[in-house]
């Protein structure tokens, strides 16, 4: 059969498993066994087990549970209860004050959880009701926690970014240290979107609080200052060629045990839902990633990577072009699937799309990070959209429209790093020890 009707057959086939609630692991193993037994003459059985075997047993892979463990410890603690009271004095004096908590909130949450759903709900539950009881617009609010929400895939440690170095073969310590300007980035972006609107619509912001001396700010923000201390301590880590990702992730359960036990909320039953939520995260990453790595080396078999390669390189798209060309196909991707599923089912078949044209893995494991964030937020599939919609009780639709400013936020990030790629680039340069 032609690779390219081939492939057609192969996608129809995974969108059908997908559809039908097949768990997304055994849809890929099942569509990579199709391929592998009915397409190509390799032992299917025996590349299989190793492929999975090797899938499973990569070191780099004992990242991604250590991080979700320390989210998940720091999850239980008070640190939510309290960023509210610790960050709005500072915000206080801002145009559009007690909206940039949500903002600078979920930026300090994304580097804890590495998690986006888990940024958006845990920072949402605490700092909708309290804003909705001062006054803010609804609308506002909920947009600028449907934007920011999404920084848990891109301020490291980020669950993602693990993700795509196993799948891409590219250092997780480099991609996450890409990940901080871009961060940083997409916050400034947020916030002065936010002051605009706020000095545009003055009569939906309400009047300021009294005014707080440092000493006040600083009284309020003690429990943060911890959390922002160990945050700094793991990627300190990474940048300064101390410790490697996995290590790093070491150092932040240790920290995150610390802090656990000196806010006097570590228990044995908190110790025990913690561990226990990291080990079911875990492995429903780590299966997804053994059945897209065999689907991987079965599209391997079958020759697909290299046609569709050769197919693209035909047309004699720039890079430009190629990279508007996916933007558009994975926020479309985005309407259907999670983002881990999205990064993992496309990463054997567009890799060799990047690297034919001369695009750097690193600075495009930032762009699909980006990309995937868009479509945290595109109906209907969007995982922050649901989580919204489920803690303010509006239909989906006001929740979409409501983040939609946000979405073209994301986009001209995008632009941005594509026009500048050093944003990107710049930091993971200086490494030592790189």
């Amino acid at each position: 059969m032609d690779p390219l009707i081939l492939s057609a057959v192969l996608i129809v086939l995974l969108l059908l498993l997908l559809a039908s609630g097949i768990w997304v692991a055994l849809s890929l193993l099942a569509v990579g066994l199709i391929a592998m037994v009915f397409f190509t003459s390799a032992p299917s059985g025996l590349v299989m087990a190793t492929t999975v075997w090797g899938a499973s047993a990569s070191w780099t892979l004992t990242a991604l549970p250590l991080f979700i463990w320390m989210g998940e410890i720091l999850f239980r603690t008070r640190l939510s209860e309290d960023m509210f009271q610790g960050l709005a004095p500072w915000m206080a004096r801002l145009p559009g004050r007690l909206m940039h908590v949500n903002i600078v909130g979920c930026g300090i949450f994304a580097a804890v959880s590495g998690s986006s759903a888990a940024t958006c709900a845990t920072i949402g539950r605490m700092s909708l009701p309290e804003l909705k009881r001062r006054g803010y617009d609804e609308r506002m609010s909920i947009g600028t926690l449907a934007g920011s929400g999404t920084l848990g895939l891109l301020i490291p440690p980020s669950i993602i970014m693990i993700v795509y170095g196993v799948a891409a073969d590219v250092s997780i310590g480099r991609l996450f240290i890409a990940g901080v300007l871009p961060g940083v980035l997409l916050i400034a972006l947020f916030m002065g979107y936010v002051a605009i609107w706020s000095l545009m619509n003055p009569d939906r912001t309400p009047p300021g609080g009294p005014a707080t001396t440092l000493g006040e700010r600083l009284r309020a923000s003690r429990r943060l200052i911890p959390v922002v201390v160990l945050i700094a301590a793991v990627i300190g880590s990474i940048y300064s060629g101390i410790a490697t990702a996995t290590e790093a992730a070491a150092l932040g359960v240790a920290g995150a045990l610390v802090l656990s036990a000196a806010s006097g909320t570590l228990t044995w039953n908190s110790f025990r839902e913690s561990l226990m939520g990291a080990m079911v995260t875990s492995s429903m990453i780590a299966f997804i990633l053994a059945g897209a790595a065999f689907l991987t080396v079965a599209m391997g078999f079958t020759g697909i990577p290299r046609v569709l390669a050769q197919f693209i390189n035909d047309l004699g798209l720039s890079p430009l072009a190629l990279l508007a060309a996916l933007t558009a196909f994975f926020v479309l991707l985005g309407c259907f699937l999670d983002g881990i599923s999205m990064v993992v089912l496309t990463t054997s078949v567009v890799m060799p799309m990047v690297q034919a044209a001369g695009i750097d893995p690193l600075w495009f494991g930032i762009y699909i990070v980006l990309v995937v964030e868009m479509a945290q937020i595109t109906p209907p599939v969007g995982f922050n959209l649901f989580v919204l919609q489920g803690l303010t009780g509006r239909d989906i639709l006001y929740v979409a429209r409501a983040a939609l400013p946000f979405f073209m936020i994301l986009v001209t990030a995008i632009v941005l790093v594509t026009v500048f790629p050093g944003i990107v680039t710049w930091l993971p340069a200086q490494m030592i020890g790189r």
